[in-house]
This record gives structure tokens, sequence and C-alpha cells, in this order.
């Protein structure tokens, strides 16, 4: 599977628009899967770095004993 990004101006109407040079670049026939992709708000932007943040993080030290088990 190929994946293709670009961004599109929603403006409401029932279709969306493809760039030419992203149409270029497509299959002539075939299927397509497609995900639209839009802007949440603030607080899940907040939360998301958050937990991105939080994932990061090194393991506390009483985490440690989980290390040697496997």
């Amino acid at each position: 599977m190929n994946a293709i990004e670009f961004t599109a101006e929603l403006s409401g109407a029932a279709t969306l628009s493809i760039p030419r040079d992203v149409a270029a670049r497509l299959p002539k026939s075939g299927l397509a899967r497609i995900i639209v992709l839009t802007g949440g708000d603030a607080d899940e932007a907040g939360w998301q770095a958050a937990a991105y943040e939080q994932f990061l993080r090194d393991d506390p030290p009483e985490d440690a004993i989980y290390d040697s088990m496997g």
C-alpha cells in the first residue's frame, strides 16, 4: 500500500478537490482507501502532547523488576 499526503481547504461542499500534482501520481484505475484527518480542538492537542511526553519518559525505579522477567 502506498500513501500520498496532501492538505485541502474544506468549503462545506460535498466534494474534496485533489491537487493536480497529486492526481498525476495516482494510479489510473483500481481502488483507493481515503482517510480524512481534520484538526482537533486545543484540549485534544494538549492531551496528545502530554500523553506522548509521558510515553517517552523512563520507567520509575520500582518498575525495574519487570525488566528481568521474560
